[in-house]
Parts: C-alpha cells; sequence; structure tokens
C-alpha cells in the first residue's frame, strides 16, 4: 500500500531582505570569536535543561573560542569535535547603543546556522530555526538592553532524520568505551555544522519596508526595459500605519544616473520603464555581462514624511523555455559549468569573502558561465557576486538523496524551497531552480511527491524553470513529468565500467536521448567526472591519475558536441569544481577529489583542458573573444600548414 500524502499549506517566511544601511537603516555585525562548548553526545539536551542561557557559558561549563561564521568541526585538533553528533552552545557579549532605543526596531538575522538553531537574548527566548544554509531573523526590540551590555546564546544541533532535509540516521553502536551516537547519511559530503555565516543585528524604523518583490521584462528588440515591482510594509504605529503609504522609487545606472522613476499607488505595486536599456547578460555571451542596476525605494506616509529607504541591486533580463531551448533575453543558452560545495580547508562550510572572490576567479578564467548550488543553498554574498559577474545559477535546495517519502518529509522540503525561493528570486543570476538532487525518483510515492514540490515551487515563482538532478535511469524515473528541465547525473568509466575510456561517448549520448525521448524537454547533463590525485601522473591513463581525468573530460566533450547537434541538449556541468571533503570511507582519500582544482584552488592538468573547451564554445556560440594565455606557443610550422579559428 502506498503512504498517503498530502498536498498541506505550509507556514511562508516573511522578512528576509539583507541587511543594508541606508539613511533609516543601521547595521552591525556580531561575526568575531564566540565562546563555544561541545555538549555530552550521551546528553544533548542538558544545557536546555539546565538554562545555559541564562548566564555566560562559562559559568556552566568550561568554553573555549570559536570563529563565528566559520563551521566548528575542523578548527580544534580534537577528534571527538570533528565528528560530534548532536548539541553545541556558543555565546557571546555585545553593546547596543543608547539611540538604538529610540523610535526604532531592531532585528536579529543570521544568514545560515547548521542544521537547527536555538537562539536567546538575555536569556529570552528570541527565535528558533530548522534548516542549514538558509537565513532566519526575528525582531529583538523588547529584549535589548539599550546603552548597556547584552548577551547573545545559540544552541545548534547537527543531528539528521529521515524527515530532516537533508535525511540522515542516528544511531547507537559498541564501542570499546561502551556505547557511541553515530550519525550516517548517503549523501557525499561531510555535514559541517556551526554558525555558517554571518550575524547581524540591524534596525529600521518603526514603519519600514519589509518585503520587495521584482520581476523584470525586455521588449522583442531588447531595447526598452520593465521592472515590475512589489512592495510589502511592516508597521507598528498606529498614527504611520493608518495612514496611507506609498513609495518613490529611482532606478539608477552603474554610472550614477537616474533612468527611471516612479511613485506607487497605495497598494505599494507598480513598474518602472526603461528606455535604452542595457540588459543582464550571461559571462561572454555578451562583452559587458552582469549589468546591475541600482533601485532606490523611499517609503511614505502623509504630507511627505519619510518613513524608510532601501535600496537593492537589479538586472533587467527575460527568461523563456520550451521542450527544445532554454534563452535568456531572447537568446538560446548552452550551459557550461561546474557542481560545486561550499567548501574549504579548516573554515568548512563557513562563509569566506577571500575564498569566493579567489572561486569566482577561477570560474572567469576558466570561461564558465554556470553553476549549480549543490547541493544546498549558497550564501546570499556569493548569489551578489554571481550577479555582478554575470555567472548563471541553477539555484538548489537542501534535498539530497531524498528517499522514504513522507508527509513531515514533504512539508519540510516545501519549506525549504519557500525560504529559498522568498531569498534569491530577485536575483538575475538565478535561471532555474532545482528541486532536489539525485532524490530516489524510482520508488513508488515518487510520483506524488515529486508533483506537489514541482507544482508548489512553480506556484512560488513562475518566471523560472524547474528542474532536479536526477540519478536512475530514464526507465525507472517517475518525477521527470513534472519538471520543465531534465538534469542526469552519470559517472561513465568511473562508478560504471571503471577504467573504461571507450565505454563513455555513445553511452551519454544514448542515456541524454533517451531521457530526451521520454520526456520531450531540454536536457542537461549535470554531473560527470573521475576522482584525481594531484600530482598522480600515469602514461597509459589509469583511474586516479591526472591523465585519466582529462581522458574522461575528452571522451564526454565528444558525446556533447554530438547531442548539441540535437539542439534539446543544453548544457554540460563538470562534477567538481574544487575537491571537498566527506565522511571517512576508503574509496575517499582525505574527500572527494572529482574537482578540476585541488581544495586549495590550484589548477588540475584538465583544469586546463576544460578553459579551452569552455572558450571555444564561448567563441562559436557567443563569438566572445579568446584570452591570450589560452594557448602556449609550441612551434612555428612553416606556411605550408594553414590554421583558422576552426583549429579549436
Amino acid at each position: 500500500m502506498p503512504l498517503i500524502i498530502l498536498n498541506k499549506d505550509i507556514e511562508t517566511t516573511r522578512g528576509m531582505l539583507y541587511p543594508r544601511e541606508s539613511e533609516t537603516r543601521e547595521v552591525r555585525a556580531l561575526d568575531g570569536i564566540w565562546n563555544f562548548v561541545r555538549s555530552d553526545e550521551a546528553n544533548p539536551t542538558q544545557g536546555i535543561r539546565d538554562g545555559w542561557f541564562n548566564d555566560d557559558l562559562s559559568k556552566s561549563m568550561p568554553t573555549i573560542p570559536m570563529p563565528v561564521p566559520a563551521s566548528y568541526n575542523d578548527i580544534t585538533t580534537e577528534q571527538a569535535l570533528r565528528d560530534h553528533v548532536g548539541t553545541v552552545w556558543y555565546d557571546r557579549k555585545f553593546f547596543v547603543p543608547r539611540s538604538w532605543g529610540q523610535h526604532q526596531r531592531v532585528w536579529l538575522r543570521f544568514g545560515s546556522v547548521h542544521y537547527e538553531a536555538f537562539v536567546w537574548i538575555n536569556g529570552q527566548s528570541a527565535i528558533k530555526h530548522e534548516m542549514g544554509h538558509l537565513p532566519f531573523e526575528t525582531e529583538v526590540t523588547h529584549l535589548l538592553k539599550y546603552g548597556a551590555e547584552n548577551r547573545i546564546t545559540v544552541m545548534c544541533d547537527n543531528a539528521l532524520i529521515q524527515t530532516t532535509v537533508p535525511q540522515g540516521k542516528i544511531s547507537e553502536v559498541a564501542n570499546d568505551q561502551g556505547v557511541t551516537i553515530i550519525q550516517s547519511y548517503t549523501f557525499d559530503f561531510f555535514n559541517y555544522a556551526g554558525i555558517h555565516r554571518s550575524v547581524h543585528l540591524y534596525t529600521t524604523p518603526k514603519t519600514f519596508i519589509e518585503e520587495v518583490e521584482i520581476k523584470t521584462n525586455l521588449s522583442e528588440d531588447n531595447s526598452v526595459g520593465t521592472v515590475n515591482y512589489s512592495i510589502a510594509v511592516n508597521g507598528t504605529a498606529a498614527n504611520e500605519a493608518d495612514n496611507t503609504l506609498y513609495a518613490r522609487l529611482q532606478l539608477y545606472s552603474r554610472e550614477g544616473i537616474l533612468v527611471a522613476n516612479a511613485t506607487s499607488d497605495s497598494k505599494l505595486l507598480g513598474s518602472l520603464k526603461v528606455e535604452n536599456v542595457k540588459p543582464w547578460w550571461p559571462y561572454l555571451m555578451h562583452p559587458d555581462p552582469g549589468y546591475l542596476y541600482e533601485l532606490e525605494i523611499k517609503l511614505y506616509a502623509a504630507k511627505e514624511q519619510l518613513l524608510d529607504v532601501y535600496r537593492l541591486s537589479v538586472g533587467l533580463r527575460t527568461l523563456s523555455w520550451n521542450n527544445t531551448s532554454f534563452l535568456i533575453n531572447g537568446k538560446p543558452v548552452y550551459f557550461r559549468g561546474f557542481g560545486r560545495h561550499e567548501d574549504a580547508d579548516v573554515r568548512g562550510k563557513g562563509l569566506d569573502n577571500a575564498l569566493m572572490t579567489r572561486d569566482f576567479n577561477l570560474l572567469k578564467w576558466i570561461g564558465a558561465n554556470a553553476y549549480r548550488t549543490s547541493h544546498y543553498p549558497y550564501s546570499e554574498e556569493s548569489m551578489q557576486f554571481a550577479d555582478q559577474h554575470g555567472i548563471m545559477i541553477i539555484d538548489e535546495c537542501p534535498s539530497v538523496d531524498t528517499e522514504n517519502f513522507n508527509q513531515v518529509l514533504l512539508d519540510k522540503h516545501k519549506s525549504s524551497l519557500e525560504q529559498l525561493v522568498h531569498r534569491d528570486r530577485n536575483h538575475p543570476s538565478v535561471v532555474m531552480w532545482s528541486i532536489a538532487n539525485e532524490p530516489r525518483t524510482g520508488q513508488l510515492n515518487a510520483d506524488t511527491y515529486f508533483q506537489f514540490v514541482a507544482n508548489f515551487t512553480r506556484s512560488l515563482d513562475s518566471t523560472r524553470p524547474i528542474t532536479a538532478a536526477i540519478a536512475v535511469p530514464s526507465k525507472d524515473d517517475k518525477a521527470g513529468r513534472h519538471l520543465d528541465i531534465i538534469s542526469f547525473n552519470r559517472y561513465n568509466a568511473w562508478y560504471s565500467n571503471t577504467g573504461r575510456l571507450d565505454m563513455v561517448t555513445q553511452r551519454v549520448i544514448n542515456e541524454a536521448t533517451a531521457w530526451n525521448y521520454k520526456y520531450d524537454k531540454p536536457v542537461i547533463m549535470a554531473e560527470y567526472g573521475a576522482d584525481t590525485l594531484e600530482g598522480l601522473h600515469l602514461q597509459p591513463s589509469y583511474v586516479w591519475s591526472e591523465e585519466f581525468q582529462a581522458e574522461v573530460f575528452s571522451q564526454h566533450f565528444k558525446a556533447f558536441d554530438a547531442l548539441r547537434r540535437q539542439k534539446w541538449f543544453i548544457g554540460e556541468f563538470v562534477w567538481n569544481f574544487a575537491d571537498f571533503k566527506t565522511a571517512q570511507s576508503y574509496t575517499r582519500v582525505g574527500g572527494n577529489k572529482k574537482g578540476v582544482f585541488t581544495r586549495a584552488r590550484q589548477p588540475k592538468a584538465a583544469a586546463h583542458l576544460l578553459r579551452q573547451r569552455y572558450f571555444a564554445l564561448g567563441r562559436e556560440m557567443d563569438k566572445c573573444n579568446l584570452p591570450s594565455d589560452l594557448f602556449t606557443y609550441i612551434a612555428d610550422v612553416g606556411s605550408n600548414v594553414q590554421h583558422d579559428s576552426s583549429d579549436l
């Protein structure tokens, strides 16, 4: 008997505008060194029962220093902390200026805590949030001491079970000392935990801009742009909230020139028209990619009383798709990019601006125009970088290896997508929603489950197509009919027919063709690759060597070029951008080594091959210029040998 799953309503989030200073707002980061306590795995709720949040953590337990933002796992030299299952505690002191207590509201915002967070201010419960990799916030105006010292306490629980997103299992296993708690999961990346992204305090006026939703359009010839906006307001001051509110919007070019302005109606809806618009284009599809305007929103009450000011970047572009193509600004797109991970030595999944900047430099160096946020939402700062650099994003929720479909899981899966779409809907770089990675879509309830998830996502945003990275064979899949674009993962010559370079090209062609034949939709190969130990060279090529990775890529390139002629094949994504940490396994030497770059962000041999391909595709499809160092000078072969761009 199949389990009956209902398509229930879920609670929707509000707010979540990225904290920005303005004439009416102040922002303060609480990043830095916090105090930290690891709970006893056998007694994870001790801190709650004993009220650790009522005073300094150091009064209850010995503390150690812990950086925020960062994963806590690799900061110390203790195996017990690296592999800890259950709760940990953070706290720190901070001052709030007296001026913040006058005629304004104060909000506490976390960019991400993995997996579940409980927050107290001065011993009072402030907020609880479940779901890693996504922001949450709450008003703390009434909890703070103004002109005095305050204390914030956070309990973080990293335990994953069958009803969390992603899923995991907790079990008790005998060890040499008695019994130990084991966290297991099927996904192939380390379950880093902690306060992963920045913590902010910010102020707003008592009546303020709470939501802004932007949708853009271009005329058929891309010469005129339209910015449609919707604003929601939150207000508590009776004399303000009772008045009719309106907004004045001004749109500025990158050069600071006013190009459009409008005054909203009382519903705070409207549009701005931009003549001679500069569209947002992906990297290498235009000489000036990632063009962004700045939208200034001023909220007014009666008698020209200015209440609030908020600014955000806007990229004007259109997306469209059919059963053979995906188009941006009316031009067909061929995706060339990566699956990635937010992962680095020491800091784990913690936000690191230097690393993020390096990664985007490498993406542009190699000629990629896209990546997938495998397998969870990435930092808001990285989304802003993608907007600025013209890198397209397939934005993926935290659902990975989804199985054992049930009602509680469905509700949380939908909640993760609601939070993701809410956070990222205004980013021009986000061109697709991915609702899962390698879900078990051959299982009995997969059809109904993914019908509900896909349709719910469409109800949140109908302007972008929906995909999921599927690993089951096409004949077994029950989810693809609910998607707009089919993405599939397959590791020919690695997990199947290991080492057989003569069993790659035709198998890729056959599988992509089977997916298209079954669903009559565009197809992307979302993952392919081979583990490669940097510095290992073997000739003839052999698994794990740099030569083998390059040859695996080359065999896939042949398939992709044959498939591109079919028109409905629209993209190729290497797994992975850089090496990353996994749970301990005898198949993983220090982690997953499928990166084109090392974990230290240095290129392997295949990176240079991939760079030549990605720029060759950019030259063919988008007429981009080639970097002067794309090919190393070898020899002057004389005038008898003719060369032209076809040599690429």
